[in-house]
C-alpha cells in the first residue's frame, strides 16, 4: 500500500543510517527494567521521560517504521491505525500506549494532525532508542516492534519483527495486559 506519490524528505541523514538491514535482535527478557529514555511527545507537546512512567501504569512500547510525514510503511500503517483507533481501550485497562517514530519533530507533527493520533507519539530522529532496544533496521528507517512493559517498567512481552508477523495484533497486546493487570 503506497500512502503517497510525494517522496520529499525521504532521502536524508537517518534514511542512510538505516539504510543497511540490520536484524532485530533485541536482548532484553521477561522481567528485566528496561532502558530509561527522554523524547519529545509531539501528541502532548511536551517531553516524556520513560522512567517518570514506572510505578502509575502498564506501559506499551510500539515502535514504528514511518518514513516521512507522508510515506508510511505498508506493513505498519494499518498496526498504527488499529493502535489509534484502540487507544481508549488501553486507556480504561489504565494502559498507556507510547508509539515512537523515527521521523523528524516537523514531520511527526503532520502525522499526529494527519492520522488524528490520540496516543503520544514519541520523536525519535536520531534512532538511538530504536537502536538501544535492538528493534533492527533496513532499507532507510528502524523496524517495528513492541514492548509491553509493568508498572514497574519490567518486560512482560516483546514482538521482534519477522516478514510472517511484522507487529503484534492489538489482541495480543490487550491480553497480555490482562495478564499483567
Amino acid at each position: 500500500m503506497l500512502t503517497s506519490t510525494d517522496f520529499s524528505g525521504l532521502f536524508n541523514g537517518r534514511f542512510l543510517r538505516n539504510f543497511f538491514p540490520i536484524p532485530a535482535s533485541s536482548r532484553f527478557r521477561v522481567g528485566q527494567k528496561v532502558p530509561d529514555f527522554l523524547l519529545p511527545d509531539i501528541t502532548n507537546q511536551t517531553t516524556l521521560r520513560l522512567s517518570s512512567c514506572r510505578g502509575n501504569q502498564p506501559i506499551i512500547l510500539a515502535f514504528t517504521r514511518i518514513f516521512t510525514e507522508k510515506q508510511y510503511c505498508p506493513l505498519c500503517y494499518p498496526h498504527i491505525i488499529e493502535l489509534n483507533e484502540s487507544y481508549e481501550q488501553f486507556v480504561q485497562k489504565g494502559v498507556e500506549v507510547l508509539m515512537i517514530t523515527s521521523t523528524d519533530t516537523r514531520q511527526s507533527r503532520q502525522v499526529v494532525k494527519d492520522l488524528g493520533l490520540k496516543m503520544p507519539l514519541l520523536s525519535n530522529p536520531s534512532c538511538d532508542v530504536f537502536r538501544n532496544y535492538e528493534v533492527g533496521q533496513a532499507l532507510g528507517a528502524p523496524l517495528p516492534a513492541q514492548f509491553v512493559l509493568d508498572k514497574e517498567g519490567r518486560l512482560r512481552y516483546k514482538h521482534l519483527f519477522s516478514f510472517l508477523s511484522p507487529n503484534a495484533s492489538v489482541e495480543k497486546l490487550l491480553a497480555t495486559v490482562d495478564s499483567i493487570s
